[in-house]
């Protein structure tokens, strides 16, 4: 696989973290990264690009994006957004450019690589009416971007497509099923199934894509409280995010069951990401606290193996 300047510069960052025994740290448990209070109201939104930097959403206050660098443990101020504007899930392509959701100002940003400075995606103009927020986020590996879009209790799911000059195609992808209040989403490790969580039904649905259609829909768990963000991995178990019950719930897609709960230092992670220097690290944003704890597990995150990150791909 031919990696990025980025991602290349990860390996030579990151080396001599991971043979000093990151590696070796104790699995699936979580514990506390940075400092309590750093995003007092709104923390969400986690990602990393594959220099390894992470990204937070309203740090120190809304409308802001903080970045934690490799190995630290303190936020800085990265970008601010438009007046007005709160971001909330953030996703990066294989280019690097970073995508943020804004339910405030009813818009999707880009962030180009190396720029610190939010421009309009989708729509073009913010505030425009066509979403009802967005709310998180998802990207495949041609850089197509799966939104959620909540509204009370229902919910709706845009397919948004780069165009080769750059500007965004958009439309909201059809489904047999009525879907109810619409939140975290991924894909599978293949690009060909969308996992979303439903706020007002605390369920896990999948669905298989077909252009602009979500087809066969399968409900894979019903739980018993509410579930924020998602992540996948590389074999395709998915990650949630269990806001209120203090969890991480890894679920196998294939069996439809809960395989492993682990335990957050607070009670409601609201999303998370893989990173580190093998994709290894789940990063959880954590309400309760307003900060960031991570954890290690056995297998990289989709997203690592799909930015190119060494030796995160099977």
């Amino acid at each position: 696989m031919k990696l990025t300047a980025a991602a290349a510069a990860a390996t030579l960052l990151f080396g001599a973290a991971t043979s000093s025994g990151a590696v070796a740290e104790a699995l699936f448990e979580s514990r506390q990264l940075t400092a309590t209070g750093e995003y007092p109201e709104g923390i969400e939104g986690p990602a990393v690009d594959a220099a390894g930097n992470l990204y937070v959403v309203n740090l120190g206050q809304k409308g802001t994006i903080g970045r934690v660098r490799p190995g630290a443990s303190t936020s800085e101020l990265f970008a601010k957004l438009p007046d007005g504007s709160i971001g909330n899930g953030i996703r990066f392509d294989r280019e690097g450019r970073m995508y943020v959701a804004d339910f405030k100002a009813h818009t999707i940003f880009v962030l180009e690589p190396g720029q610190a400075t939010p421009r309009p995606y989708f729509p073009p103009q913010p505030r425009s009416g066509l979403f009802d927020q967005p709310n998180d986020l998802a990207i495949a590996a041609d850089g197509t971007l799966y939104a959620s879009d909540p509204k009370r209790r229902t919910g709706r799911i845009w397919r948004i497509r780069r165009a080769p000059d750059g500007t965004a195609r958009a439309v909201v992808m059809t489904s047999s099923r009525a879907m109810g209040r619409t939140n975290g989403l991924d894909l599978s490790p293949d690009g060909r199934t969308l996992y979303v969580g439903e706020s007002s039904s605390f369920e896990l649905w999948a669905y298989g894509i077909e252009g602009d259609r979500l087809v066969a829909p399968r409900r894979l768990v019903k739980f018993d409280a509410d579930l924020d963000g998602l992540r996948t991995d590389v074999d395709g178990k998915i990650y949630v995010a269990r806001v209120e019950s203090g969890t991480v719930d890894v679920v196998d897609p294939q069996s439809r069951t809960v395989i492993r709960r682990v335990a957050l230092t607070a009670k409601n992670p609201t999303n998370l990401t893989f990173g580190g220097p093998d994709g290894k690290t789940v990063f959880v944003t954590q309400a309760d606290g307003g900060y960031v704890e991570s954890f290690r597990v056995e297998r990289p995150g989709r997203e690592p193996c799909l930015q190119g990150v060494p030796g995160t791909c099977p």
